[in-house]
């Protein structure tokens, strides 16, 4: 593992109890950060705690509820000071079907969850930051926000949105020493496959030239570079981690 210098810093996690979000975690831990992981899942919440020890605290909240972030965000800043670092990571599928099966409800969802909660936390956290005068958010968006995938128009659309928020964020952003930006990955073996249709897992590992899955650690390392002082001039932009599969 190549060292990343993340030393003292303060990192937000959302769905930071499995997958990629617990993969980001390990990843600031090792590169000396401490954490605080968002999550809905009380269980994976204690879990992930146990496993990661001291540098991590952990909190339940519900994303989509702007009181439950605004309180969530408070309670990280009385008992660190400040938020240097936001990855916004949880996220749904909602399920696979053609738009016109899909039921108004799982769409609204799906919308919440990937688009709508990632703006209530930089909502939230974002005058923090700026009262510090320094900031690194990374969203993790997805290679589906790019191409739009059959089957997944909920999922895509909410991606899509996340990478305009990135870049209008980071626009505004940008002479405040506050950095937005997103990855795009390809998709990664997680629990959110559990959520997908088999021949749509297919079709996804098809259109990857690599030929494999990305490996959530993959995808830490690239956040971890994107949230530290190193990335120092690249903002409001999107990293492709996909294997080959995007073309723009």
């Amino acid at each position: 593992m190549n060292q990343v210098d993340l030393k003292g810093r303060i990192a937000v996690i959302t769905g930071g109890a499995q997958g990629i979000g617990y993969a980001v975690a390990e990843r600031f831990i090792a590169s000396g950060a401490k954490v605080v992981l968002w999550d809905i899942d009380d269980a994976l919440l204690a879990k992930a705690k146990a496993a990661l020890g001291a540098p991590a605290n952990t909190a339940r909240v519900e994303l989509t509820d702007a009181s439950a972030v605004a309180s969530a965000t408070q309670a990280a800043l009385t008992l660190h000071g400040r938020i240097d670092i936001l990855v916004n990571n949880a996220g749904i599928t909602g399920g696979n079907a053609p738009t016109w099966e899909l039921t108004p409800e799982m769409w609204r969802r799906t919308i919440d969850v990937n688009l709508v909660a990632p703006y209530l936390t930089c909502h939230a956290i974002v005058p923090a930051m700026i009262k510090s005068g320094y900031g690194r958010i990374v969203n993790v968006a997805s290679v589906a926000g790019k191409e739009g995938n059959p089957n997944a128009s909920h999922y895509s659309a909410s991606k899509a949105g996340l990478i305009a928020l990135t870049k209008s964020l980071g626009k505004e952003l940008a002479t405040k020493n506050i950095l937005v930006n997103a990855v795009a990955p390809a998709a990664a073996k997680t629990a959110i496959f559990e959520q997908m249709k088999p021949e749509f897992i297919d079709y996804m590992l098809s259109k990857i030239p690599m030929g494999r899955f990305v490996e959530p650690q993959e995808i830490a390392a690239a956040i971890a570079w994107l949230a530290s002082e190193d990335c120092s001039f690249t903002t409001a932009s999107v990293l492709d981690v996909s294997g080959g599969r995007a073309t723009y």
